[in-house]
């Protein structure tokens, strides 16, 4: 019988752990309850499309107040804006484009995240904390709207349909690439396979 090294599992269940963390902050605890306000946002063009329309299996957005609503949207925007990124970093990685340290790093990018020097991994935090912390600001001003970090709320609304379209597609691009960036890790660490063959195992 084989048998997995300790780090291995170490890996396994330190990914494991944080997509766990991950989907519990979409999750806070409830504010009250506003019948009117979660009829709004199902009734909302922005987020609401076919074929499922408003999407709440778990009826996470029972009772909850306009705020929550809010927080509920810019953290689905954050993390599929974050999704996206990380799948075209991911394949970029994996098909050999790897600038960082003379390419020294490994293609498979859960090893590549590994063998990440301590500076590499400071010049990360430090970057994520600035967008952080800029972001925070921008929430502050007046007529923010969740996920508008550059403005476009001040120019055009809702009014207008290629806007609403737009706003549709990044919200169901970054749908997918939440559940693709998923997959991708779930068949990096238990199959090994991370490029273009990756889900080769499921059809031998």
């Amino acid at each position: 019988r084989q048998h997995n090294p300790p780090h291995t599992i170490t890996m396994k269940t330190a990914i494991v752990a944080s997509l766990v963390a991950s989907a519990a902050a979409f999750a806070p605890a409830q504010t009250g309850k506003s019948t009117t306000q979660i009829n709004a946002w199902i009734n909302d063009q922005v987020g609401i499309t076919p074929p499922v329309g408003f999407f709440d299996p778990l009826g996470l957005s029972n009772g909850k107040d306009e705020a929550t609503m809010k927080y509920y949207r810019e953290a689905e925007l954050k993390h599929g804006r974050v999704a996206m990124a990380a799948c075209l970093g991911w394949y970029l990685n994996a098909g050999g484009v790897h600038p960082a340290f003379n390419s020294a790093l490994s293609n498979d990018p859960l090893k590549a995240m590994v063998e990440l020097p301590p500076v590499g991994w400071v010049q990360f935090v430090l970057g994520c904390g600035a967008i952080e912390w800029l972001a925070q600001q921008i929430k502050e001003r007046p007529g923010y709207n969740p996920g508008d970090l550059l403005g476009a709320a001040y120019w055009v609304d809702n009014s207008d349909e290629g806007w609403v379209q737009y706003q549709n597609k990044e919200l169901n691009n970054g749908r997918l690439a939440m559940l693709a960036i998923t997959g991708m890790i779930y068949q990096d660490v238990f199959t090994g396979e991370y490029g273009d063959m990756m889900y080769r195992q499921l059809v031998r």
